[in-house]
C-alpha cells in the first residue's frame, strides 16, 4: 500500500497509466464487455468486484484528462433518446463534474460500434466488475504542467 493512493490502484495499473503519454487513451468497462477481443495485445487489468464508480474515481485520483473539448467518452445505450444516460454512466459524470475533472458537454455519448472502434486503438483496457450494461467510458489522458518559463 502507499499513502495517498486509492487502494484500487494496483501496481499494473499504475504503471500502465504512468507509462501512457499525452493523447493516449484508457477504457474502463464493465464486466460484460468484450475486453479482451478488443484489446488485441494491449493491457487488459482486471479489477474484479469493483465498479465503475469505484474504478473511474481511483484512475481519476492519478489521471490527467487532455484539454480538448471532449476528453470523455461513453458508450451510448442503445436505442434510447439522444443525451439519455444510464445511472452508472450519469453517477460518473457527476464525479467528473464535482472533481473539477470535466463538465458534462465534455462527455462524448458514442454509438456502440463506433465506441468499439475507438477502444481498438486505446492503450489499455481495465474492465471492471459493473454488472450494469453499457458502462463503459475512455478517458483521453492530458498532462500535468508548471507555469511557462519566461
Amino acid at each position: 500500500m502507499l499513502k495517498g493512493i486509492d487502494p484500487h490502484l494496483s501496481g499494473e495499473l499504475l504503471k500502465v497509466l504512468c507509462d501512457m503519454g499525452h493523447g493516449n487513451e484508457i477504457v474502463i468497462v464493465d464486466a460484460n464487455f468484450t475486453a479482451h477481443s478488443l484489446a488485441a495485445g494491449k493491457p487488459v487489468i482486471q479489477l474484479p468486484g469493483i465498479s465503475l464508480l469505484s474504478a473511474c474515481k481511483a484512475v481519476l485520483s492519478v489521471f490527467p484528462l487532455d484539454a480538448i473539448a471532449q476528453p470523455v467518452a461513453y458508450m451510448q445505450v442503445s436505442d434510447t433518446p439522444r443525451g439519455y444516460a444510464s445511472a452508472a454512466q450519469r453517477a460518473v459524470i457527476t464525479l467528473l463534474e464535482k472533481t473539477g475533472a470535466a463538465k458534462p458537454e465534455q462527455c462524448e455519448a458514442v454509438e456502440r460500434f463506433a465506441f468499439y472502434e475507438r477502444v481498438k486503438h486505446a492503450y489499455a483496457i481495465v474492465q471492471t466488475g459493473e454488472l450494469q450494461p453499457y458502462a463503459n467510458f475512455l478517458f483521453k489522458k492530458g498532462v500535468i504542467v508548471d507555469a511557462l518559463l519566461t
